[in-house]
Formats: C-alpha cells, sequence, structure tokens
C-alpha cells in the first residue's frame, strides 16, 4: 500500500515562504504522475501543481509564478516550493499520486478523481 507523508506545513506572514515535502514509501516518483492539491475550510478541495514522470509541470493559472513543484526521484520526495504567500493560500496541502493505470493519459489535465493515493495533509496559514 503506498504511502505519502506530508511535512513543512507552518505559520508564516504574508509574502513570506514554505517549501513542503511529501515522501513515499515506494519509487514512485519515477512512475506516477504527481501532485499537490489544497484544501481551505468550507471548499472544495483544487489543484496547486502537477508533475508528470518526465518532470514535466503544470499549475493552476491563479498560482503560477509563485509556487513551484518538483521532485528527488533518488530520494522518493516531491516538493512545493511556495513564495510571496497571501492570506488565500491558507490551507491544509496534500500530495497525491495518481492511479497507474491512467499512465496514458495526460498527466497536466488529471482531476482529482484520477488521484487514488493522499497523503494526510499539512496545515498552511498566512497571516496578513
Amino acid at each position: 500500500q503506498e504511502r505519502l507523508v506530508e511535512s513543512g506545513g507552518g505559520s508564516v506572514q504574508a509574502g513570506g515562504s514554505l517549501r513542503l515535502s511529501c515522501t513515499a514509501s515506494e519509487d514512485t516518483f519515477r512512475r506516477a504522475c504527481m501532485a499537490w492539491f489544497r484544501q481551505a475550510p468550507g471548499k472544495e478541495r483544487e489543484g496547486v501543481a502537477r508533475i508528470d514522470v518526465d518532470g514535466s509541470t503544470n499549475y493552476a493559472d491563479s498560482l503560477r509564478g509563485r509556487f513551484t513543484i518538483s521532485k528527488d526521484n533518488a530520494k522518493n520526495t516531491l516538493y512545493l516550493q511556495m513564495n510571496n504567500l497571501k492570506a488565500e493560500d491558507s490551507a491544509t496541502y496534500y500530495c497525491a499520486r495518481r492511479y497507474s493505470l491512467l499512465r496514458d493519459r495526460p498527466c497536466a489535465t488529471a482531476s482529482r478523481s484520477d488521484f487514488g493515493y493522499w497523503g494526510q495533509g499539512t496545515q498552511v496559514t498566512v497571516s496578513s
């Protein structure tokens, strides 16, 4: 059973930065589309960024330029660098792995339901 564990969340003032990490229990990142999602209280979980096996990336339009997704295959670790944080970025952030059987579909347009493995989430709070 795949296990994903996020870390790096915390409290930061607006304009600050955080780097989230997600480690996997298996050799996941070489083989699967990975993503970061976030969910604020009372809102639906939304996609933040995706990264494919070949390292190609895709971002939510509103976050492009401030957030960067990356991975280290050797360390089985996924990252999300978040800069110039705003109060509206406050949420629980989750990393997720897409179902392997969907490997032939573009990672950039993968929907939330395509991801079958989730971490427990890490809280990010941005104060203005």
